[in-house]
């Protein structure tokens, strides 16, 4: 029996303006003066759900657009258009002060440690600073007593709370970051990448605290990751991206057991398997498309091999198959691939 849904996407777009001042912009076309304008679709009409207790994750190739949703869905990029609702109530058009009280609902860890904690301020402080923000009620030593008791729980010795961040370990300080967001009581985390800046003996131990985690407080992810090994391991569900797009949308066996996009199912044989044998890898072949001009109809019909002509005209839609999977794919919806 499913939740009740926590976080949902209504057709989310993000794009960014790289165009530059006015004078980057002007150009001597044809005789005339022009402007020009130069923009990077990073997100292109992405929709799902996100039940509570559960993770999803978001894969794909470098550039895909998984870190920009993720920083959309925390309202750091504010969408183009699109809603965002957390537990029904639309908070993609608040403004800064009425999106306060779902900061302490909503929280990140990013990929970098190091990059996110401020290297001028002690553990302690970075950790109890925003429990004093969002509860100014209490105070120095009841934040500290608070900040001490989520350190112990993520595995930080309290006592090292007079440390900066480059007296710890990446993973002590990935620990520290995760920290941080647990330190308001969140009900949402978004993992941008968490464990892609650690060494593999770290990683392991990272993943296992952020799903004891979940069940010790009924955390909800968005779990943003390159790595299918470990997206198998901690997913409830899995979204798979292209070049902006949301492609397919699946319970995590079954996107890996049986794929149903092309590109899912490149990514999935590209996994190496010990002992396999007989096994072929899906080789896509065409150039990548860059997310400035991005190509008609599917974003995928030119390194698709089972492409035809309306995959390079009409921009397929999700449609829900009858064993729950959402496809982007006019070959599946038609019983062609």
């Amino acid at each position: 029996m499913k939740t009740p849904v926590l976080v949902e996407l209504h057709n989310v777009v993000k794009h960014f303006d790289i165009s530059g001042g006015f004078l980057d912009r002007i150009s001597w076309r044809n005789g005339k003066l022009t402007q020009r304008r130069t923009i990077v679709h990073a997100v292109n009409n992405v929709s799902f759900s996100i039940h509570e207790g559960e993770t999803v994750s978001v894969v794909g190739e470098s550039g895909c657009g998984k870190s920009t949703l993720a920083r959309t869905v925390m309202r750091l990029y504010p969408p183009n258009s699109g809603e965002i609702r957390y537990r029904g109530e639309r908070i993609d058009n608040l403004s800064r002060n009425r999106m306060r009280p779902y900061r302490t609902k909503m929280q990140m860890v990013f990929q970098d440690p190091y990059a996110s904690l401020n290297p001028r301020m002690r553990i302690r402080d970075t950790i109890t600073e925003p429990i004093l923000f969002h509860n100014p009620h209490l105070s120095a030593h009841e934040a500290a007593q608070r900040a001490a008791e989520v350190m112990e729980q993520v595995g930080v010795n309290p006592d090292w709370g007079d440390r900066f961040p480059h007296e710890f370990s990446g993973g002590q300080r990935q620990r520290v970051s995760i920290a941080r967001a647990l330190a308001v009581d969140p009900e949402f985390i978004v993992a941008d990448e968490p464990i892609a800046a650690l060494d593999v003996s770290i990683q392991a131990q990272i993943l296992n605290l952020l799903m004891d985690l979940q069940e010790q407080r009924g955390l909800t992810y968005l779990f943003i990751s390159h790595d299918l090994s470990v997206v198998r391991h901690i997913s409830n569900r899995v979204a798979v991206m292209y070049l902006g797009c949301l492609c397919e949308l699946a319970d995590a066996e079954e996107i890996f057991q049986a794929p149903r996009h092309p590109y899912t199912q490149a990514l999935i044989s590209a996994i190496p398997k010990i002992g396999a044998t007989g096994f072929s890898h899906v080789k896509l072949t065409g150039d990548v498309p860059t997310p400035i001009h991005l190509p008609s109809g599917c974003v995928f019909h030119g390194r698709c091999p089972h492409a035809r002509e309306r995959c390079r005209q009409d921009i397929p839609r999700l449609h829900a198959l009858p064993s729950g999977t959402h496809v982007a794919c006019h070959g599946v919806e038609e019983g062609w691939i």
